[in-house]
């Protein structure tokens, strides 16, 4: 599995903010390969986050533009 560069950030914000595992984050990944959904709303649709988390992720990715 590849993790662009620019998916190390927010892995980095994942993983600290919002106290995701590797394996949580891996499962999107791969989904994300196979569907190419986007990694916010794959976590969401896997259970893998909340609707508040999916909001805190919005926000932040907002602010990283």
């Amino acid at each position: 599995m590849i993790v662009a560069r620019s998916d190390t950030k927010f892995i980095n914000f994942l993983h600290q903010e919002l106290s995701l595992t590797t394996a949580d984050i891996a499962v999107a990944l791969r989904h994300r390969e196979l569907e190419r959904g986007p990694l916010p709303m794959l976590l969401w649709q896997y259970g893998l986050i909340d609707l508040e988390q999916l909001e805190r992720i919005f926000d932040w990715l907002e602010n990283q533009i």
